[in-house]
């Protein structure tokens, strides 16, 4: 199998093998919702610059409910002839009816397959609709986000730093060459210490997450192409990040949200079970279509690495909480590390459209003052999806205190399952964290101090030292 990719790292091997037909799937989209709100609808969408043509489903929506209603009269109109045919008739008023009938059958297999395909078209465009927003995000595009909160400060250096690119080559860490011979450009192979310190951060982040509450999971890297669009990624998209499997219906991930998310597909949980609370592990393969410049440089953009993704199933009522406790744990998580680091509230423009809310964490990365570059970049985020991705994925819950209630009067008088609330966030992602600790940790002699908290999960190894040649 070959990988459908821009990137010229992943061109097909086979071009024998026939398109797999795109698996038709449908999302329970509230249209009436998102008609009797028309308004705000257009406002979000205008806020978020989506491409979602409102109009187009509103009149794609009152068109389906027209020929809906046609369908159901014609079918009763059937119904009613098909009663008088069981009655004693004259032969020519038996013939009337026969005629009437099939004029009758025909006209509703023309209607229905009207219905259907409106029902596709409306179900196309609807799902361009971003995630409604939370009233305080700001609007804008990236540049409105607002500062939550600045921790920690930059650490003066008395000497000339070094980016993490010179100190992988330096301390014999990172190799990037054999890689680029190997695989292509933005792969790297790790060696010796900083082997440790991946795992280490691995291990160390799954521990600090599991004494949270959290249930680990490893997931599988691969998945269908309707899961991933289910979660709201465009696996087949122009200008893509996703690589999709030649010949198949399946992805590799970019993150382990896309399959945690679809663990529970289509399942109706107990509401005593929530919150469902996973930290997950897995590699990721991302395409970084359209990414160039400095800061694509090492460790920045890469196709490859591992990460370990937090990912919660509410109420509805408790996304917003845990929200903030998501975001809580990756503050804890990089301020014990000592990094220096700001927490933004995403605009409108960059949330993407699954989310409701987004916060970003940005973390100093001195190597990049040598360029001249913005010395933050992104290192994780947290995002509360509402019901969006549910919606898609088909993830509800039922309330207990009705069914409590009348549970000795059958399962006709249970509550009606509600759609969970659904978010993600990252507790590690390995390269940019690499970059952070090579960089902050850096020391006049060329040696890398190992953070406190690793060195149990490296052996007790607590400064990286340069080789001797």
């Amino acid at each position: 199998m070959g990988f459908q990719c821009s990137s010229p790292i992943f061109r097909p091997l086979s071009k024998t093998l026939t398109p797999v037909v795109k698996p038709q799937w449908k999302a329970a989209i509230d249209f009436r919702w998102i008609r009797d709100n028309k308004a705000a609808v257009a406002v979000n969408v205008k806020n978020r610059n989506s491409n979602a043509n409102l109009e187009l489903v509103l009149d794609l929506y009152q068109r389906m409910l027209n020929v809906q209603k046609e369908v159901e009269r014609l079918r009763a109109e059937r119904n009613v002839v098909a009663n008088k045919m069981k009655g004693k008739l004259e032969p020519s008023e038996r013939q009337k009816l026969i005629e009437e009938g099939k004029n009758l059958k025909e006209g509703l297999v023309t209607l229905e397959e009207d219905l259907l395909k409106l029902m596709d078209e409306l179900q196309q465009e609807a799902q361009r609709i971003p995630n409604m927003t939370h009233p305080e995000v700001p609007v804008g595009g990236e540049d409105c986000s607002a500062l939550r909160k600045m921790i920690g400060s930059p650490r003066e250096f008395g000497f000339p730093i070094k980016d993490h690119v010179q100190l992988g080559k330096d301390l014999d860490l990172i190799e990037f060459d054999a890689a680029a011979e190997v695989s292509g450009s933005k792969f790297y192979y790790l060696k010796n210490e900083a082997v440790l310190l991946e795992m280490a951060l691995i291990n160390w982040t799954i521990t600090e997450v599991m004494r949270r509450g959290f249930t680990p999971l490893i997931t599988p890297e691969i998945v269908r192409s309707s899961v991933v669009e289910k979660c709201g990624f465009q696996p087949r998209g122009e200008n893509t990040q996703v690589y999709s499997i030649e010949g198949s219906d399946q992805c590799l991930i970019g993150t382990a949200e896309i399959p945690v998310g679809g663990f529970h597909i289509d399942s109706i949980l107990t509401e005593s079970a929530l919150p469902l609370k996973y930290v997950a592990y897995s590699h990721c393969f991302r395409t970084e279509a359209g990414a160039a410049g400095t800061a694509t440089r090492g460790l920045y953009r890469v196709h490859q690495f591992s990460k370990v993704e937090m990912f919660i199933l509410c109420r509805p009522e408790e996304s917003d909480s845990y929200h903030e406790e998501l975001i809580g744990i990756e503050e804890d998580l990089f301020s014990s590390l000592g990094f220096h680091f700001k927490t933004l509230d995403m605009a409108s423009v960059d949330l993407g459209a699954p989310a409701y809310r987004k916060f970003d964490v940005e973390a100093w990365m001195p190597g990049l003052g040598r360029f001249g570059e913005n010395q933050f970049r992104i290192i994780s985020s947290a995002s509360n999806c509402t019901d969006y991705q549910s919606r898609r994925l088909g993830i509800r819950y039922r309330p207990e205190a009705s069914s409590s209630t009348n549970s000795q009067k059958g399962k006709g008088n249970l509550a009606p399952p509600q759609f969970v609330h659904t978010l993600n966030a990252t507790a590690c992602a390995v390269p940019r964290m690499m970059i952070c600790l090579l960089e902050n940790y850096q020391q006049e002699d060329g040696s890398v101090i190992v953070p406190e908290p690793l060195r149990p999960f490296t052996g007790g190894l607590e400064v990286i030292t340069p080789k001797s040649r």
